[in-house]
C-alpha cells in the first residue's frame, strides 16, 4: 500500500503563522524618508508626528561606551515592559547576562559601520520558545562629539510576561558612507626672491 495515501489521513501539525512585529517598518521608513543620499538623519530632524501610532515603541539612545548605549527618551512600551522608567538606564539592562555582549557587538557595528539593525528577541523564562520582541537599531549622524541611535522594539501579540530578553538571532545591514567633504587645499604664494633666497609662503 502507497504511504503517501495512508499519510493523507496522519493529523497534520498546523502551520505556524510568523509572528508579526508592527510598527518597525514604519519606523524604519520614516528614518529612510529623513536621508539625503548617504547621510544619516540629524536627531533635529526627528519629528514625533512622523511617527505618530508608533511612539511607545521608540526610543532614543546615546552612546557611552564602547558597545553601550543608555535610553535617553523611551516610549511607553519600553516603560511597560520593564515596569520603570528606562530613561537614564543602559539599553543592556533589559537583556540577560549571556545576550549582553553580543548586543554589544551589534550595537557598536551599527555606530562604527554605519549600518542597520534587527535583532530577534526571545524570554529567559522560555528557553527555546517562540519569540517575545524584535529590536530595530537606526544609527543617526553624531551631535557635537555624541554619537546616537534612534531605536524601536516591538513586542508580540498578547501579553508578555516580565523577563529579561535574550538574542535568538540578529542581522546587520551595512550602510554606504557619505562622501567626506573636500578640504580646501593650502595656497601657494608666488615666490619672492631676496638675495640668495627664495622665499615660499603657504597660508593654511
Amino acid at each position: 500500500m502507497n504511504l503517501s495515501f495512508l499519510d493523507r489521513f496522519r493529523p497534520q501539525r498546523p502551520a505556524q503563522t510568523p509572528v508579526v512585529f508592527d510598527g518597525l517598518a514604519h519606523v524604519r521608513g520614516y528614518w529612510e524618508g529623513l536621508r539625503r543620499g548617504d547621510t544619516l538623519p540629524a536627531r533635529a530632524a526627528l519629528d514625533p508626528r512622523g511617527l505618530n501610532g508608533v511612539l511607545d515603541r521608540v526610543f532614543l539612545g546615546q552612546r557611552i561606551g564602547r558597545g553601550l548605549v543608555q535610553v535617553r527618551i523611551a516610549g511607553s512600551g519600553l516603560a511597560d515592559f520593564a515596569g520603570m522608567d528606562v530613561r537614564g538606564l543602559p539599553l543592556s539592562c533589559l537583556f540577560a547576562a549571556e545576550s549582553r555582549p553580543q548586543l554589544a557587538e551589534t550595537v557598536e557595528r551599527v555606530f562604527a559601520e554605519p549600518a542597520v539593525a534587527e535583532v530577534d528577541l526571545g524570554s529567559d523564562r522560555a528557553a527555546g520558545g517562540g519569540l517575545v520582541a524584535r529590536l530595530l537599531l537606526l544609527p543617526l549622524a553624531d551631535e557635537g562629539g555624541m554619537k546616537l541611535i534612534l531605536g524601536a522594539i516591538s513586542f508580540a501579540p498578547g501579553p508578555t510576561a516580565r523577563c529579561k530578553l535574550q538574542i535568538r538571532s540578529w542581522r546587520d545591514e551595512r550602510l554606504p558612507r557619505a562622501p567626506t567633504p573636500p578640504t580646501d587645499a593650502p595656497v601657494v604664494q608666488p615666490i619672492r626672491r631676496v638675495g640668495h633666497l627664495s622665499l615660499v609662503h603657504v597660508s593654511e
